[in-house]
């Protein structure tokens, strides 16, 4: 399959859409996801303790150096204990991470596709679709979307930031509450970047790379 089949390709109802498979051993976003989950969990371990110690009157200087050094073999630990989950979760999948992406002028749709499925196998379904959208009578291409897992949903007008990461072919949509990433080829990188940057009229920290 030629790579420029993985393309983004605007389809017959005016949308964008582009399957990318994601190395989880070399694209090392979701790995930095794993260690901000942790982090924030580390975060609020020690604002527990300090708010406990401060209202029973044990803060004191030796109590926070004990807690500074518990803290930080606490992120040691994090950080070991997230790089094995992580290769182990990577090894379990097959090393890949497969994403359907949809993108108009409104919205961008970031579904994950079951990892047994061929990339071949998706981007022929793909073309399966472009054809029932275009009206060919015998053509389906319902299944492809069926087959995807999980989805997450970015309205554009309330994108607060655009974040683009190039050398992890990233770019991060975040909203007030959640947050978003797209993955996309060399080729189409900037495309898809303007493209953002133009329908996103309520992201004031869109940032450069």
């Amino acid at each position: 399959m030629k790579k420029a089949d993985n393309r983004v390709k605007l389809y017959p109802d005016g949308k964008y859409r582009w399957i990318y498979e994601v190395n989880l051993l070399r694209n090392p976003t979701v790995l930095f996801d794993v260690y901000k989950a942790l982090g924030m969990s580390i975060v609020i371990l020690v604002a527990i303790v300090l708010l406990i110690a401060l209202f029973s009157g044990d803060m004191s200087l030796s109590f926070l150096k004990g807690l500074g050094v518990g803290a930080l073999g606490a992120v040691g630990f994090m950080l070991v204990l997230g790089a094995l989950g992580y290769v182990v979760y990577a090894l379990f999948t097959g090393k890949k991470y497969i994403v359907l992406f949809t993108l108009d002028e409104h919205e961008l749709v970031h579904k994950q596709m079951p990892n047994t499925m061929k990339k071949a196998r998706l981007i022929g379904e793909l073309a399966m679709l472009a054809g029932a959208l275009a009206g060919r009578p015998g053509v389906a291409g319902a299944g492809l979307l069926a087959a995807s897992r999980d989805s997450l949903t970015s309205t554009l007008s309330d994108v607060k930031q655009v974040v683009p990461r190039r050398w992890m072919n990233t770019i991060k949509v975040n909203e007030k509450l959640f947050k978003n990433r797209v993955y996309v080829c060399d080729e189409d990188f900037d495309f898809v970047l303007q493209f953002l940057r133009e329908h996103c009229p309520n992201a004031r920290g869109v940032k450069g790379e």
